[in-house]
């Protein structure tokens, strides 16, 4: 009939149900058993006296806490009621209150008691014997229910009630589905829903920084409920993965809890187990555990059904070291304490149960018909709760005698509206009371409760969310108990330093899936699961620019030391203490004062032969280039700015071009004046030394139009290359300060010297055929030979380390080294003989015999001839001797005939 009449909640056929159930519940009469006190006004109540039964017996053992305690609560509340002359003055409660044997099908059949008034019943067909007509026993009429304990139970009830119109309040039933104003509109309850506590227990979980646990749930409406309001604020914020959710059958088969902890240590990562289960579930699956030997393993966070009971814990309180439980908060009621001591055999006759109760408590046998036939002694009578045995106040009283005041409010509400304010039954009231009209003032009591705490409803009929929050510790000091460690109210209020682990621990323990990725590490997520994930490090120029991605920094920047950020990569240029600056420095200092000595020296002699034998003026043009070869070292190695870089334009490639156009002078003139001798006797135009000088300065000028140019064009400016030492590893990146000349601009701004440079050397091969001390026509030519050498190498060396991190610094030390080189070849074969000469050999430094240009151009050509046919004679040797004086007309000319003997 149950399966039929109630699917999923629903009753299906009202009435063939009800008329079912009120037939098998008639049958079974003669086993019920209830409590009854007379009233004006009859409330129900509804409590789990026994346990559920095994191989179908409906009732098993009695419930000394969850069912006796919160019966008395009841009834003590509305004995409280009826001695209270300004609530419902004149007026009594009365009640009948059920067993509900904690099993929702026998609940429902029980619940029918309630509704037995509201059914008119037909006699119409029924006559007795005498023929007169029957009479029925008239019910009592229930205006209100005080219960279920079980949700599963409320929910079955509720179904029932609300046909009738008749309005239910729960003193513990904490489903979420409850809320559900639809379809359990005439049910409220004193407790707050679990989707409160499961709100409260994930901010737990959270507080805790765990972010991947498994769920527990016993079978049955309290349990999925909670479980599946957890698993839905946790979808909702996102912050939490469930690993694994688990569930306890109802009836559950040998082995069945060490599978369940098998199953949980497969995601072994989850140590919080979050539990919606009843207690003596909570209790095997501690034991489960134990006998599993993961003592310390699992961190257990448990629902008001665990709250700070004892009995889960009794014998393994090891495994339940540090379990957080939560528990609404309440309040222990002394006045109900001095009550229920207070309770005998002999003032206590109108709860049916509660001579049961004392052969349990005080584990003795009441006569004969005793429940206990193996007790070993027999009860007197006599014992007294509290000293005679152990007594502690169940946790749902407080809440009982409020959803009891709850109902005497709603009445006095309605008591003053229906009788006007006058004391007594009125006729009205007893007439009808209408529970949809009861429901509205249950919904709009708000009084302070039995604790002290208040008491209101919302829409939905659920109280507002108080929590206390436990920890089960173990300390050295005391025997295990549980702390209060925190308290929840719409918000979590946690002492986390008052918190234990295992062995007196206070380090928080883990519960994650994967461990938090050091800094400058993103989170590669593991798909479909957002709480595991890899850690990847940004690597490179990347950054962790947030938990899941790496950026990559500006160009100019590098990432910090620990990756989470940017800074700007450092900035060098060529210093001086460097040692690719001491060289090249070291060399420009001997040539500066090399080139200042040979000057000086010439100044000196300016008039000696041989000075005035090397043509002065441009003997001076030369030196200058040289000097500035030695001198823009300094240039180069100094630190860029906007003055340095344009004297680095102008005097970068003026150097060379002194040098190498006083040279190319000379050499073109000895050319042009030996290829006119072979002509003609004439001297050829443009060998004065006012027009070498001119023809120098001549070719000097476009090196230097060259460079205005440039200035023009692109003005000099500083700037920072990151390019150049951008290394693979960030830490040893460099931006390197420097002018704005490429290497193109740089070779642009040499190549005319080179130019003048391959040309003077082109001359130089031409010349070398002149007399031997001609003009220094043969030096000339071993210092432009030397030269091309010098830069032939210094190519490949430039270009050749454009990719090196180093760059800057060979690059600028090969070119001054290469100018020095060439400035020091040119000093040191064009003018170190004569400085010796004129220093050391001064008796050498006398003028010549002066010679007419013809004489000059004769001897030369002569010299050429005799040259060849003393080639053609193998017992001779013709040597000539040639010397020209730029200030003498007439040059010398000796002729040397060696004969061999």
């Amino acid at each position: 009939c149950v399966c039929v009449c109630v699917w999923g909640g629903h009753v299906v056929d009202v009435l063939g149900c009800v008329l079912l159930l009120l037939c098998l519940h008639e049958r079974r009469q003669g086993y019920a058993h209830s409590v009854r006190l007379d009233g004006d006004i009859v409330l129900g109540g509804l409590f789990p006296v026994h346990a559920r039964g095994d191989r179908g017996a409906p009732c098993g053992e009695l419930k000394k806490e969850k069912g006796i305690h919160r019966l008395e609560a009841m009834m003590f509340a509305i004995d409280l009621i009826n001695k209270d002359p300004d609530l419902l003055p004149n007026v009594t409660l009365g009640a009948r209150v059920l067993d509900t044997c904690s099993r929702d099908t026998y609940a429902l059949e029980q619940s029918l008691t309630f509704v037995q008034a509201l059914i008119e019943k037909d006699g119409s067909d029924v006559r007795c014997a005498n023929g007169d007509p029957p009479v029925f026993a008239k019910p009592d009429k229930i205006v209100g229910v005080i219960g279920a304990s079980a949700s599963s139970v409320s929910i079955m009830v509720a179904n029932i009630l609300r046909l009738f119109k008749i309005p239910q309040i729960s003193y513990a039933s904490t489903a979420p589905e409850l809320s559900d104003n639809t379809r359990y509109d005439f049910f409220s309850r004193v407790v707050p829903p679990d989707s409160y506590q499961a709100q409260a227990m994930m901010d737990i979980v959270t507080a805790m920084g765990w972010n991947y646990v498994s769920t527990l749930a016993s079978e049955g409406n309290y349990g999925e409920s909670g479980v599946e309001a957890f698993v839905q604020i946790s979808r909702e914020t996102g912050g939490v993965c469930i690993a694994q959710s688990l569930k306890i059958p109802r009836e559950p088969r040998p082995g069945e809890f060490d599978k369940i902890i098998r199953r949980l240590l497969e995601t072994s990562n989850a140590r919080a187990v979050i539990m919606f289960a009843n207690e003596d579930d909570i209790r095997r699956v501690l034991d489960a555990a134990r006998r599993n030997n993961q003592t310390g393993h699992f961190l257990w966070v448990g629902s008001d059904s665990w709250g700070s009971k004892i009995s889960p814990v009794i014998g393994q309180e090891r495994v339940a070291e540090g379990a957080i439980t939560i528990l609404p908060k309440r309040a222990s009621v002394d006045a109900f304490d001095r009550y229920f001591r207070s309770r005998s055999l002999s003032n206590n006759r109108r709860n049916v149960w509660f001579a049961e109760f004392w052969e349990e408590n005080f584990n003795c046998k009441l006569g004969m018909h005793g429940k206990r036939p193996g007790s070993p002694k027999k009860c007197t009578g006599l014992e007294k709760v509290g000293r005679d045995s152990s007594y502690e106040q169940e946790g749902k009283v407080q809440f009982v005698m409020d959803a009891v005041y709850a109902m005497a409010h709603a009445l006095h509400r309605m008591h003053r509206q229906r009788c006007h304010g006058n004391p007594g039954f009125c006729q009205d009231m007893a007439d009808n009371i209408d529970g949809k009209e009861l429901l509205s003032h249950i919904r709009a009591v708000s009084f302070n409760g039995s604790a002290n705490t208040p008491v209101v409803f919302n829409e939905n009929g659920d109280a507002p969310g108080r929590y206390d929050i436990f920890q089960y510790q173990i300390t050295n000091r005391s025997t295990p108990e549980y702390r209060v460690i925190g308290t929840w109210t719409n918000k979590l209020y946690l002492n986390v330093r008052g918190m234990r682990w295992r062995r007196g621990d206070s380090s928080l323990p883990s519960s994650v899936c994967s461990v938090p990725c050091r800094t400058g590490e993103r989170k590669k997520v593991v798909k479909g699961v957002p709480c595991c994930w890899h850690c990847e490090r940004c690597e490179g120029y990347h950054y962790q620019a947030s938990e899941f991605t790496c950026e990559l920094c500006p160009y100019e920047m590098r990432p910090d030391a620990n990756r989470t950020g940017c800074v700007p990569i450092p900035i060098v240029k060529l210093e001086w203490h460097s040692p690719w600056a001491v060289i090249p420095v070291f060399i420009s200092m001997l040539g500066i004062v090399a080139t200042s000595f040979v000057v000086v020296t010439f100044v000196r002699y300016n008039d000696t032969p041989i000075v005035r034998a090397s043509g002065r003026e441009m003997s001076y043009v030369l030196l200058t280039g040289i000097f500035l070869c030695y001198a823009i070292t300094f240039l180069m190695i100094a630190a860029p700015d906007v003055g340095v870089c344009s004297f680095r334009r102008i005097f970068l490639g003026l150097g060379m071009c002194f040098s190498y156009a006083a040279l190319l002078t000379k050499t073109n003139r000895i050319h042009r004046i030996f290829e006119q001798g072979k002509k003609s006797v004439t001297a050829p135009r443009f060998i004065s030394p006012a027009s070498q000088l001119a023809i120098t300065f001549s070719l000097i000028s476009v090196q230097l139009l060259g460079v205005f140019v440039w200035f023009a064009v692109d003005p000099p400016h500083t700037v920072v290359d990151y390019g150049e030492q951008r290394t693979q590893d960030p830490a040893s990146a460099r931006g390197v300060l420097k002018c704005d000349i490429s290497d193109l601009s740089l070779i642009c701004s040499l190549g005319y010297s080179i130019l003048l440079m391959v040309t003077c050397t082109v001359y130089a091969i031409k010349t070398r055929g002149v007399p031997e001390t001609f003009n220094e026509a043969k030096p000339i030519g071993f210092t432009m030979y030397t030269t091309c050498i010098v830069w032939l190498a210094f190519i490949p060396i430039f270009f050749g380390t454009s990719q090196s991190a180093e760059r800057m610094y060979i690059q600028t030390t090969t070119l001054t080294v290469s100018l020095s080189l060439s400035a020091s070849v040119s000093l040191g074969l064009l003018y170190m003989p004569k400085v010796y000469v004129i220093l050391l050999h001064p008796e050498q430094n006398v003028p010549k015999r002066k010679r007419s240009f013809k004489a000059i151009v004769t001897a030369a050509a002569m010299s050429g001839k005799l040259g060849q046919k003393g080639g053609d004679r193998p017992n001779g040797e013709v040597k000539t001797e040639l010397s020209c004086d730029r200030n003498f007309a007439e040059p010398k000319k000796t002729f040397i005939f060696k004969t061999a003997r």
